[in-house]
């Protein structure tokens, strides 16, 4: 840009030494008159020392754009490589965890059979004990009352002998019983 600067500068100061002498040849760098002229000089200034800091520049660039690209894919084909090896680790974990569900509801309906199967075997071993203490409550009831039953009838038959038995009856009780014993006279 400096390099326009001193151009058009220059050549202003030759154009006004050329009017100052008499008119001969000069630029004429009115814009209004010669823009044209000034147009396509700076067109071919930038053309000219511009194409190869262009091209440069565009080389530069065109040249990180592909290494973004490349480096873009790769991050591509990595992340969809991250993901495929997650889905397959996902539908590992899919599976496993199907086995467990039926492991444990398997697990689940076994130990219901041994809940139910122990629960009655523990209803009949109470029907079982209940039945062995109804048992031996009614034995012992009846014992009891046997018991009292032959108390009573002793106790009756002990206060009923004193009035049947006189004395002549009573002596030849004992009589018969000595003698009965060996000791009869």
């Amino acid at each position: 840009m400096d390099i326009f600067v001193q151009l058009a500068t220059g050549a202003s100061f030759l154009a006004e030494a050329a009017e100052a002498e008499g008119g001969g040849f000069g630029l004429n760098f009115n814009i209004l008159e010669t823009n044209l002229i000034n147009l396509s000089i700076a067109i071919a200034l930038v053309v000219y020392f511009g194409r190869n800091l262009l091209g440069k520049i565009l080389g530069d660039r065109r040249a990180a754009i592909e290494t973004a690209l490349q480096e873009a894919e790769a991050r591509k084909k990595k992340a969809s490589a991250g993901l495929a090896e997650q889905q397959q680790k996902l539908a590992q974990a899919q599976q496993e965890a199907a086995k467990i569900r039926a492991s444990a509801q398997t697990a689940a309906e076994k130990s219901r059979a041994e809940i139910l199967a122990k629960g009655e075997q523990d209803v009949q071993r109470m029907r079982e004990s209940a039945a062995q203490d109804l048992n031996s409550e009614q034995e012992r009831v009846i014992n009891e009352l046997r018991q009292r039953i032959a108390a009573l009838a002793l106790q009756k038959a002990e206060g009923d002998l004193p009035s049947r038995l006189g004395d002549g009856v009573q002596q030849r009780l004992v009589d018969r019983s000595i003698a009965l014993l060996g000791g009869g006279s």
